[in-house]
């Protein structure tokens, strides 16, 4: 490996010392023939690439040979003026190429300079600057397509983090390749400068120093000068055929010579009738009829051979799609509507206006945002929340954003994504102005605010948030919610698997006996469903070992998982190193509670009077809303035979509430009461 690096470093130095040392003829011959092998090989690898980016060195290498090339024009022409000798190579393209005639040799240097210079680089030159514009124009919209892709779970991050790499590589190759091709441009103006002071000088320098007449002068200096021009024009030649190649080349399945030979015969039809035009020309014309019938058979051979290939992959693309031509009947009868059917389990559809939360080109970071939001919610809940679907709605309005779960919405809000939202610490201060609004999240009032007001509200403490930021909160509370709606059997048998690999001889005991698949889901969705994390699945499992033989009553087998997590929740719900702050019930209403229980071969389920449920309901709000008011969580704290009951009653009316019993707190938690609930 520092072998190569250091061939290419002392490369460059040589070209420099070429700039400045004369060089011995013998090493001068050595390097034109190297230039020469090079700009060979340049060409040939050009051809047999399938995209740009195969040959992505190429602008680089570009600016090398060429540096390379103008170092040989200048150690050339030192040898030429100075001795009236450039080595055995320049001789030889003078006397043996041009066969020694200046004139021929100059007008064949002009025919080559024409060629590479009007038709070659300018053409280079122009689609290097097109394919530069279209290719950064197309960005926004191949960006667009991976995110979409990512999204839709075809691809993974690494796939989707590829993608975007070859996309912004392309972007920087048809950029470079546009700055390149200008260095092409220059080299060929100035190969006709070069020659033009060569001959001029050489027939001056060859009067005076080397005591030649005119005739002899001039004919000396100009065929040396148009055989150095030669050597250095034909692979100047290659190399700018290369740059039109490789600026000319779109992606596709084969390299150069395969595409042409497999597209130029892909219509035996018109070869068929290429070689008869050119049969005809030769019977009815005096051209040679040995040549026209040699190329006219040519052209008959390869149609034959060209329809011949086309039967047989004709033949070949029948047998398979007769293969599935019962699948492809299927998918087109009008009774196949089964792809309408699928229903994402997550949505977020947003109005035009919230693009550039989305695209990347715009800075919008949404799509980092959701993978943060995932891997979160894997640490905290325990489960793999689904991908989520992102796309853009024109029904919304401009600033408008919903979520939906299994098709329905469940969520929304309105971003303005030029403002930041500001929450108020309590107490509110004039001089921070702005619109009205709610926090979507956790529904606090809150004020857009400018970014020029920004530093005032922090000031003022209040607490300042930017939309990106709005939008992934109530996105994660939104998720966290209604986790145990998306937690299905399918969802399930995913966790049990992976729990399976590292505790085999515990799953087996918990599944298929003496719980269903369907049970394990009900528990899991049951802690789930009130924000108990299910990431502990071994401790859960031991519980459900040892407690599913007993039951068939998963609410209660619910209840005995939650004791087991017992200083998971007692963590979850206190602060270390001070007392739980709860709000307690009283016994009365525990025995209301128990009287009104009602026993079935389903389970239990609670059989109040309303009114009393009503009574109970409204003690259980007013102690809540005292001790959100005096800014103290509302914990409600009750015997461990009637929690589950309780927690049914209250949780229509009062979700957020968390209901604990006693044996879900570590014994060594201290507990304070702030109120307690009573008739």
């Amino acid at each position: 490996m520092k072998i190569r690096e250091f061939s290419v470093l002392f490369g460059v130095i040589m070209i420099v010392v070429m700039l400045i040392i004369p060089l011995p003829t013998l090493i001068l011959d050595l390097l034109i023939i190297l230039n020469i092998s090079l700009a060979l090989l340049i060409i040939l690898v050009a051809m047999n690439t399938k995209e740009p980016l195969e040959f992505s060195i190429f602008p680089t290498l570009l600016l090398l040979v060429t540096l390379f090339r103008l170092g040989l024009n200048v150690s050339t022409t030192r040898s030429i003026l100075s001795n009236a000798d450039a080595g055995n190579v320049i001789e030889t393209f003078g006397n043996f190429v041009i066969s020694g005639s200046a004139l021929v040799g100059f007008v064949v240097f002009l025919i080559l300079i024409i060629i590479q210079f009007v038709v070659i680089v300018k053409g280079a030159e122009r689609v290097s600057e097109v394919g530069a514009r279209f290719t950064l124009d197309a960005m926004p919209g191949k960006q667009m397509s991976i995110d979409a892709d990512l999204n839709a779970g075809m691809i993974s991050d690494l796939e989707a983090k590829q993608r975007r790499e070859k996309i912004e590589r392309e972007a920087d190759f048809y950029g470079s390749m546009d700055g390149a091709s200008k260095f092409v441009k220059g080299d060929a103006i100035a190969g006709i400068v070069i020659v033009i002071i060569n001959m001029i000088f050489g027939i001056v320098i060859g009067m005076t120093e080397h005591s030649m007449d005119v005739g002899t002068a001039a004919n000396t200096f100009t065929l040396l000068t148009v055989g150095d021009g030669l050597v250095s024009q034909i692979p100047a030649l290659l190399i700018s055929t290369a740059t039109g190649i490789i600026v000319t080349r779109a992606v596709s399945e084969g390299n150069l010579g395969s595409d042409v030979t497999r597209q130029l015969l892909a219509f035996p039809t018109m070869l068929y009738i290429a070689a008869g035009s050119i049969f005809a020309l030769g019977v009815f014309t005096p051209i040679n009829f040995f040549l026209t019938f040699s190329i006219a058979s040519l052209l008959f051979v390869l149609a034959w051979f060209a329809n011949k290939t086309l039967k047989s992959e004709a033949l070949e693309a029948e047998t398979a799609a007769a293969a599935g031509q019962e699948e492809e009947v299927d998918m087109k009868s009008p009774e196949n509507v089964v792809h309408l059917l699928t229903v994402d389990p997550i949505e977020f559809e947003f109005g035009y206006g919230l693009i550039p939360l989305a695209d990347t080109n715009q800075g919008g970071d949404l799509l980092d945002r959701i993978v943060m939001i995932r891997r979160q919610l894997a640490l905290e809940m325990g489960m793999i929340v689904p991908v989520i679907r992102i796309r853009d709605n024109i029904q919304l309005q401009p600033n408008e954003y919903v979520i939906k779960m299994k098709g329905n919405e469940v969520a929304g809000g309105e971003m303005l994504l030029d403002h930041y939202l500001a929450m108020s610490p309590g107490v509110e201060d004039p001089a921070v102005q702005g619109i009205e609004t709610v926090e979507p999240a956790f529904g606090l009032a809150a004020l857009w605010i400018t970014e020029d007001m920004k530093d005032t509200a922090e000031g003022s403490g209040y607490t300042v948030v930017d939309p990106p930021s709005v939008v992934s909160t109530h996105l994660t509370e939104v998720v966290k919610a209604h986790a145990h709606e998306l937690l299905g059997r399918e969802e399930t048998k995913q966790l049990v698997d992976h729990l399976k690999e590292t505790y085999p001889t515990l799953v087996e005991e918990v599944t298929p006996s003496p719980l269903q698949l369907g049970e394990i889901q009900k528990v899991l969705s049951n802690l789930l469903k009130e924000k108990i994390s299910i990431r502990n699945l071994p401790t859960i499992f031991e519980i459900l070992a040892e407690y599913g033989q007993m039951t068939k009553d998963m609410d209660l087998i619910t209840e005995y998982v939650r004791q087991g997590l017992s200083r998971q929740i007692t963590k979850q719900f206190a602060q270390e190193g001070s007392a739980m702050q709860v709000i307690t019930i009283s016994g009365g209403i525990e025995k209301q509670i128990a009287d009104n229980i009602q026993q079935t071969e389903h389970g239990n389920y609670l059989a109040m009077d309303p009114g009393v449920s009503q009574q109970i309901l409204e003690s259980i709000s007013r102690e809540t809303e005292r001790a959100a008011g005096n800014g103290q969580p509302a914990i409600l704290l009750c015997s461990p035979a009637v929690r589950m009951h309780l927690r049914q009653l209250v949780e229509r009316y009062l979700p957020q509430v968390p209901v604990l019993s006693y044996n879900e707190l570590e014994p060594s938690q201290e507990v304070q009461s702030i109120g307690i609930v009573q008739l």
